[in-house]
């Protein structure tokens, strides 16, 4: 990222900024002189973030704030109180994610990975949007989102539409669902570019491929990994 790309007026939202590529991000950030947004389910873990953030880099801006992507509910809170905030929005990198965890159902008795990884994102970016595109009309800089999907998007269910059956624990298999979070991802930003695109609005939206990162707390249910990391919000 270019640094005439990012101002601390335009504050960035970095979602799943506990660990991996969120930590980092919210770092580099910060670096730059930006206001950074941290949105994490586990608070502790994101005030520790920030205190290693702001020892490393004097007078850093940076807010943590909780989210529970698998709650909508926690969702529109979080939409609602930073709306009222009044602060714009020019970033915003849906980050935070569960991997290849057993059958479970969200607060909203939607399959687990599904409900955190692509439908909290989607209604977070949905909530947001107006506050991005009044931010990018204002300012005449470029608005951003950002979708961290995964080349696991690849590895779904064989048969029929991979979204007809989400609740179906009887044929529940953990690395086919997580595939079919991260391809509604991808998904999500292509068509929310394409309608962008059509409306004239200067905001990008696209989706990528992180690579494979091993210092990540995404996957606690899954024996490959360790980590005692967290979560981040550039809404992220």
């Amino acid at each position: 990222m270019r640094r005439s790309d990012c101002s601390s007026s335009y504050p960035p939202i970095n979602l799943g900024a506990s660990s991996g590529i969120g930590v980092e991000t919210a770092r580099l950030l910060a670096l730059r002189g930006v206001h950074v947004v941290m949105a994490l389910r586990n608070l502790d873990a994101g005030k520790n973030v920030k205190k290693a953030i702001l020892k490393e880099i004097n007078g850093a801006k940076i807010d943590v704030i909780q989210l529970d992507l698998s709650s909508m509910a926690f969702v529109r809170k979080l939409a609602s109180e930073f709306q009222s905030s009044n602060l714009p929005l020019n970033i915003l990198i849906n980050n935070a994610g569960v991997v290849a965890t057993p059958f479970m159902l969200s607060h909203d008795n939607i399959e687990l990975q599904f409900a955190t990884n692509h439908l909290g994102h989607f209604l977070l970016t949905n909530l947001l949007l107006d506050t991005m595109k009044l931010t990018a009309r204002e300012s005449k800089r470029e608005g951003r989102i950002v979708n961290l999907s995964s080349k696991g998007h690849r590895i779904v269910y064989g048969e029929g539409n991979p979204f007809d059956h989400i609740n179906d624990e009887s044929g529940y298999f953990p690395q086919f669902a997580y595939g079919q979070s991260k391809l509604a991802n991808i998904l999500h930003a292509n068509e929310l570019s394409r309608r962008l695109k059509d409306e004239g609005v200067e905001i990008t939206a696209n989706s990528l491929h992180p690579g494979s990162i091993i210092m990540t707390d995404l996957m606690p249910h899954h024996g490959l990994i360790k980590s005692n990391a967290s979560n981040h919000i550039r809404f992220s």
